[in-house]
């Protein structure tokens, strides 16, 4: 969890944001929000939850660029124009996107048990944005258990617990329920980011309409 410095409202705003570490509209989507948040100067507090945009790859992970050809159709002409537009969103709110033909695509369903033994240590927040550096801008392998946990200990986290978390599944059930639950609830699709429990928004909003949501959101708790 994540929470900011102390503001007005009694109450810190909730915000729920259900995302995969693979999904590149989720760490932007997120930035924007953090930006919109800080300008707002908006007292909140941050829970991530799972979802996976590939639940059926395998283990090995897959050619990022093959992937989305497969998945969508798409040319490279067309894949290359979306990695610009990515990574063109990206720079806008200080994150770095280095697209190369070896990145890959990967099966997440590790990444969020142990994102969840992390939140168990309230480091989760900072795991997850350790988790999109590695994969988005140094292209590191987390389909390898080994570099799961280097990058857990480059947190502070215990990485011979971090590996034996991978290795005996240990919150295999938990993380299925809780994809389960946002299911339930209707999201298909990420990020899908949600206030005070109630009010849901889909997608990258950008910062301004983020500006706009918490003012909006402020007028509602006075």
């Amino acid at each position: 969890m994540e929470q900011s410095k102390q503001l007005s409202s009694e109450q810190p705003l909730r915000i729920d944001i259900v995302s995969d570490v693979v999904c590149p509209w989720c760490v932007i989507g997120y930035r924007q929000l953090a930006a919109a948040l800080e300008q707002t100067n908006t007292d909140h507090e941050i829970h991530w939850h799972p979802f996976e945009l590939n639940p059926n790859m395998p283990n090995e992970g897959q050619n990022m660029r093959e992937h989305i050809m497969e998945k969508y159709g798409s040319s490279k002409a067309e894949s290359d124009a979306s990695r610009a537009r990515i990574a063109d969103a990206g720079s806008d709110v200080g994150f770095e996107f280095n697209f190369n033909d070896d990145t890959r695509m990967h099966n997440t369903f590790n990444l969020h048990q142990l994102l969840h033994w992390a939140e168990q240590q309230g480091r989760m927040h900072e795991l997850k944005q350790a988790l999109f550096t590695a994969h988005f801008t140094d292209n590191r392998n987390l389909s390898d258990t080994s570099v799961l946990a280097t990058i857990a200990t480059d947190i502070g986290l215990d990485g011979k617990e971090a590996l034996a978390v991978l290795t005996d599944q240990r919150f295999a059930k938990e993380v299925r329920a809780e994809e389960q639950h946002w299911q339930q609830q209707g999201i298909q699709s990420v990020p899908a980011i949600i206030f005070n429990e109630r009010h849901l928004v889909s997608g990258a909003q950008g910062v301004d309409n983020y500006v706009n949501i918490l003012e909006q959101l402020a007028t509602m708790q006075e």
